[in-house]
């Protein structure tokens, strides 16, 4: 048994200690939030934080995350009201919605680490996170629209 610590709270789940701790994640703990796209770590579909750092859950064995706290999007924010959520919809940032999950959880750690990122800045941060949709210049906006919201303290996050 492998105890793992997801979005506060416990789990005991009968995994090998080799498996991804995607799969872990999606099939033994139920959250079906994070993506598998490539299996790789080449899209960042599968992203999730393991102790506040994004990391590829398809490549990350899951004997990596025990005693470890992890994020998944479903954890992101208790009520869909963070930063990032909220300016996702406002831009209007989906079109497939796929990728989604990875490129919030990867925003969420560019603005705790940089909360007010230029384009490069975001531009460099997000490189990993392919959208086949091509909505980059949304998500740019977007993540310059929370980084706003923060500092207006208007949402919780």
């Amino acid at each position: 048994m492998i105890s793992l610590n997801v979005n506060d709270q416990n789990f005991d789940i009968d995994a090998d200690p080799d498996m991804p701790l995607l799969w872990a994640i999606r099939d033994l703990v139920g959250l079906t939030g994070t993506k598998y796209g490539c299996g790789v770590a080449q899209c960042g579909a599968c992203v999730v934080h393991l102790n506040g750092e994004a990391v590829r859950s398809c490549i990350t064995k899951v004997s990596r995350a025990r005693g470890q706290k992890i994020r998944t999007i479903e954890g992101l924010s208790k009520n869909n009201d963070h930063p990032l959520q909220l300016a996702w919809n406002e831009v209007n940032v989906p079109q497939c919605g796929y990728c989604h999950s990875g490129q919030l959880m990867s925003a969420a750690v560019l603005l705790r680490e940089n909360p007010n990122p230029s384009d490069a800045d975001i531009d460099q941060a997000m490189a990993g996170n392919i959208c086949r949709c091509g909505t980059y210049l949304r998500i740019r906006k977007a993540i310059h629209l929370a980084a706003e919201l923060q500092k207006k303290g208007e949402t919780k996050g």
